[in-house]
């Protein structure tokens, strides 16, 4: 059971910012160590502030300075650290409504199973449901382990994490939101139950799809995977990811973005003046961002929000942002004044020891492990997660891409007090009693609680005890709460704590014990789908069939589970289907896959999976012509980035596959490549596409295609003989 300090009495021992060292040539600032401030267990702490006065986009003014982090949208400034709960609120509104899209609540049922090589994720809302996995790679020694979730699975250094002593959850975020979409026609888990057509972007549906993972670590027994110490981490695209992941989610007590780039961390108001990857060229190679950014791509001077705020969104928790400052595309300057920003806020609350920024490396290759960052990660786990290391925040910007943040704000850091001396915690809320309770909800009301040292009663926590970590089912502003996504046939015990404005957390109220029911009765799970067979395989598709499963009470669906590769790999859910037949599309010519299925019935019993049906798609052919143009996006003494490579049906009539292929100038080296399959024979590159951007009609492109490529220093040749078929 909790029974730590409240917010206002662990801060008391937080001590302000104090700089004990000045900036060197490489830009290093350390902060004074402190204990670290926990993450609050849920995943918006501000969802009962009242938010009004939101603008309109039609009338906002062009400002070329960051907004005040600290300024309400009343006009008024934040005073006091309870305050910035709810002005952290504002700021995230704001984004969802002009920059992501909106990330929806906890859907009404997530289900699923935690093991020691997998998490399974079932969401069920509005009539609509979908399913997606990940894979689990425990550390030595016998757990509950904290984990690393590592979107994307490349980039991060998954060695160094588990050796300090984390697990990591390797999550596809194209399984929750696929690239390679039309904006009215996005594809993924999240819009499998939010509509295509949704406006929210491809980053915040990833954030989504880890959210709902953290949800279903919370369910489970906590013997494997602790439900309070999660991070999160990825590279490029999945660094913008794993940044927008953490700072709207609040249960990730450390987010670790890498080289994100434009989307990413970079203020968006310093991408222009620093030739970064344009914001139009961003918004337009993916729907990472939501449909309403749009309109500022030329003018971001005019959102009322930046990346500093987002930055900021994220504090008192850990940050650990990695840069590249070799590569100008990626836009590190503008990262580090994001990064110096939000840096203020994190000061203003007293943890500015909490949030890192490292730019200081050597190597310039993408996406690359560095030894610079291996002890700062594993201190950062070992600080956040684990709890068994106290070691300082750094600002270590490189002088190659050195921001400067006086040039981007005419406003300066508040000092905020405590809320005006209260640090007196409200009265016990009363025993919850339970009522209403079903296979996955219950109503618990209580006596309320009163407030004791004038800031006033804000609300009340609900906590599952569940031994050593108890996760927070919700958040409510009255003695009432209806809890929802809860597990069938589940025992539960549950006990409520008041919170006042000045963030005091009562006493922990008696606990109440209820078991919810098991959804009809049944619990046996259908027998395995048998037979399963693969037939008209084509580049791009195969069709799967199998024997219908049996179940006592009747099966209502099957999942289909792919992994890649003849061996290896993880399965995840692809799709689900009502008969006995599925067909798989958009695969990458000349590539194996393997099929598993599962049954599933009315109650939500899963059956064991069928057998293992694997399948070779064919090559690629062209029924038209194609032709490749390179540009080149950015560059510098020791290397370059292509960016987009543009592949265009140049024929009548649609291809299904295409195949570039061109030649590196001597001594030049492939460091990395997206959106596509490339192989790479001494000087002779080939880049084939991948599922999503294989099909073009007739004088359509695809310009997501990208690579970076290492070269001597002042060799300026770049690379030649482009030819598609």
């Amino acid at each position: 059971m909790i029974t730590g300090l409240g917010r206002s009495q662990l801060r008391s021992k937080v001590v302000a910012l104090a700089v004990v060292a000045t900036l060197s040539a490489a830009g290093a600032v350390t902060f004074t160590p402190t204990e670290a401030v926990a993450a609050p267990g849920v995943e918006n702490e501000g969802a009962d502030c009242v938010v009004t006065g939101l603008p309109d986009a039609g009338s906002l003014p062009t400002n070329s300075r960051l907004p005040d982090p600290f300024r309400k949208l009343d006009g008024t400034r934040i005073t006091t650290r309870s305050e910035w709960r709810c002005r952290r609120e504002e700021i995230k509104r704001l984004a969802e409504r002009f920059v992501y899209g909106e990330k929806p609540v906890k859907p009404a049922s997530v289900t699923g199973t935690v093991t020691r090589t997998g998490i399974t994720v079932n969401v069920n809302h509005n009539g609509r449901s979908s399913s997606f996995s990940a894979g689990v790679s425990l550390p030595s020694g016998s757990g509950p382990f904290p984990a690393v979730v590592v979107l994307g699975g490349f980039g991060a250094d998954t060695a160094a994490i588990r050796a300090a002593g984390a697990a990591v959850i390797s999550y596809d975020p194209y399984v929750v939101g696929r690239e390679g979409t039309p904006r009215n026609n996005k594809q993924g888990a999240f819009y499998s139950i939010y509509g295509s057509s949704s406006s929210t972007g491809l980053l915040l549906a990833w954030g989504w799809g880890v959210s709902r993972i953290i949800d279903v670590i919370e369910q489970s027994d906590g013997s494997i995977l602790r439900a309070d110490a999660t991070g999160v981490t990825g590279c490029s695209r999945f660094g913008k990811g794993a940044f927008v992941t953490g700072v709207f989610d609040q249960r990730i007590a450390l987010t670790m973005p890498i080289e994100s780039g434009s989307a990413g961390v970079p203020i968006f108001r310093g991408i222009p003046g620093e030739g970064a990857q344009s914001l139009s060229s961003a918004y337009g190679e993916q729907p990472w961002l939501g449909d309403a950014f749009g309109s500022f791509t030329s003018s971001p001077g005019r959102l009322p929000v930046d990346t500093h705020e987002m930055v900021a969104m994220v504090a008192p928790r850990g940050l650990f942002i990695m840069d590249n400052p070799h590569i100008t595309n990626l836009g590190p300057r503008s990262a580090s004044v994001a990064a110096l920003g939000g840096a203020e806020v994190y000061k203003a609350l007293g943890a500015g020891e909490n949030i890192t920024y490292w730019s200081d490396v050597q190597d310039g290759n993408h996406c690359a492990n560095r030894a610079e960052w291996r002890t700062p990660l594993q201190q950062n786990i070992q600080k956040f997660l684990l709890k068994t290391g106290n070691a300082a925040g750094a600002i270590r910007i490189s002088s190659r891409a050195s921001g400067n943040l006086a040039e981007w704000r005419d406003w300066q850091t508040p000092v905020l007090g405590d809320g005006g001396g209260d640090t007196t915690p409200p009265s016990t809320p009363g025993a919850p009693a339970a009522t209403g309770v079903t296979a996955t909800g219950a109503t618990l009301t209580w006596a309320a609680s009163t407030d004791q040292g004038g800031s006033g009663l804000a609300g009340y926590n609900v906590y599952r005890e569940q031994g050593a970590t108890d996760p927070q089912l919700g958040q409510s502003a009255t003695n009432s709460i209806t809890l929802t996504g809860l597990t069938a046939n589940t025992q539960y015990q549950v006990y409520v704590r008041a919170r006042d404005g000045a963030g005091n957390l009562s006493g922990n109220s008696s606990p109440v014990t209820f078991t919810t029911t098991t959804g009809g009765g049944d619990t046996s799970p259908p027998t395995a789908p048998a037979g399963l067979a693969a037939s008209g395989t084509t580049a791009t598709g195969t069709t799967l069939s199998w024997t219908a499963s049996t179940d006592d009470t009747g099966v209502t669906g099957y999942d289909i589970l792919r992994a890649p590769g003849a061996s290896g790999g993880t399965f995840t859910q692809v799709g689900t289907s009502a008969t006995t037949s599925y067909s798989d599309t958009g695969l990458t010519p000349s590539t194996t896959y393997r099929y598993q299925v599962r049954a599933r019935d009315a109650a939500g019993n899963a059956s064991p999976v069928s057998d293992t049906a694997a399948v070779t798609t064919s090559p690629g052919t062209s029924t038209g012509a194609c032709a490749a143009a390179p540009t080149v996006q950015t560059q510098w003494a020791t290397g370059y980035v292509i960016q987009p490579l543009t592949i265009t049906n140049t024929g009548t009539s649609t291809i299904t596959g295409w195949t570039v292929t061109f030649t590196l100038p001597a001594g030049h080296t492939m460091t990395g490549s997206w959106n596509g399959t490339s192989t790479v024979s001494g000087q002779n590159v080939t880049i084939r596409n991948v599922g999503h951007n294989g099909t073009l009609a007739p004088g359509a492109a695809t310009t997501g295609v990208g690579f970076q490529v290492s070269r001597p220093n002042g060799d300026a040749a770049l690379p030649s003989g482009y030819t598609c078929a």
